[in-house]
């Protein structure tokens, strides 16, 4: 006998509260409905209903397994609805954002060549360093860089981002090469506005965190400008690995204190949920997943001796 069907005929019953009403409403006959029933409750060990000739209820045991039972049904669904979508070109509008460094090194080209995989999905792409509400701005999917993640969003992390300490060979000429962690208190650092205070916490090679205090000489809330003012010369940066591999291979940028890194975030796909998803939606995602997976990026990987 067809378990799922048992299963679904069960909820029916207690729902509707009559073998009746169910059996109508499943297009079954009553004798049918009252074979599932009993099998239902074969296979649970437990007597699931109080049986009269005016009305059904549910026993303890049956108030216990209803909500097993109803997630059971959802899975069920869940899952034809996935199998159902597999079979189908993904197509439609996604809308996407993420923080405009990442957008500019990663993730553009990355949903290009998701789009000639699939070229019936449109992608509106927008960039934003802050947070940004996916209801109210109708967002798909956001591409974030962080280890504070709301509990409400569904997420899956996409790869580590790593950063690195640089500057120009041009500020290195004018004020020196810092040969250690304390070297940086002399220094003239550059941060993003909304950074980590007035501050370095670096790891050692050996594993212990350190915190060095730093002074700030110039701020920006885009990583694009304060890459620039690193290459400008304005001072000590702290920059993620996936948008300085040109700058390290070609010397534009020095990697400082290679002994010493900063804490590594995780670069994540927030959505609103699981359930009914769209096909498009549901397989960038995964697409985004096997292009940057791995404990080590491949930006990373590409960077080298350079990092």
């Amino acid at each position: 006998m067809d378990r799922l069907t048992a299963v679904r005929v069960f909820v029916e019953v207690a729902d509707r509260g009559s073998l009746t009403q169910a059996a109508e409403h499943l297009d079954m006959s009553a004798a049918m409905v009252s074979r599932y029933l009993a099998a239902v409750e074969g296979w649970f060990d437990a007597r699931l209903l109080h049986r009269t000739t005016r009305k059904v209820s549910l026993t303890d045991a049956g108030l216990a397994a209803l909500p097993s039972c109803r997630q059971m049904l959802d899975i069920a669904e869940e899952a034809r609805h996935i199998a159902a979508q597999r079979n189908r070109e993904p197509a439609g509008v996604l809308r996407v954002t993420t923080a405009g460094s990442f957008a500019d090194a990663q993730l553009t080209a990355a949903l290009i060549e998701y789009q000639q995989q699939y070229p019936r999905v449109e992608i509106v792409l927008s960039v934003a360093d802050k947070a940004t509400d996916l209801v109210a701005e109708r967002f798909d999917l956001a591409v974030r860089i962080t280890n504070t993640l709301d509990p409400t969003m569904i997420t899956r992390q996409l790869a580590r981002c790593r950063s690195l300490l640089c500057a120009s060979p041009d500020y290195l000429q004018r004020h020196g090469l810092p040969r250690s962690a304390d070297d940086l208190r002399r220094h003239r650092c550059i941060a993003h506005a909304f950074g980590i205070g007035k501050q370095y916490r670096l790891t050692r090679k050996d594993g212990e965190t350190i915190t060095v205090p730093v002074n700030w000489s110039f701020h920006t809330n885009e990583t694009a400008l304060l890459r620039r003012a690193a290459l400008s010369g304005a001072g000590i940066a702290m920059l993620p690995t996936y948008y300085l591999g040109d700058d390290l291979r070609s010397g534009r940028l020095v990697h400082l204190l290679p002994d010493h890194e900063p804490e590594s975030l995780g670069i994540h796909a927030i959505y609103l949920s699981r359930q009914h998803q769209p096909l498009a939606l549901r397989m960038l995602v995964d697409f985004l997943v096997a292009r940057f997976a791995g404990e080590t990026a491949p930006w990373d990987r590409l960077l080298g001796e350079c990092s």
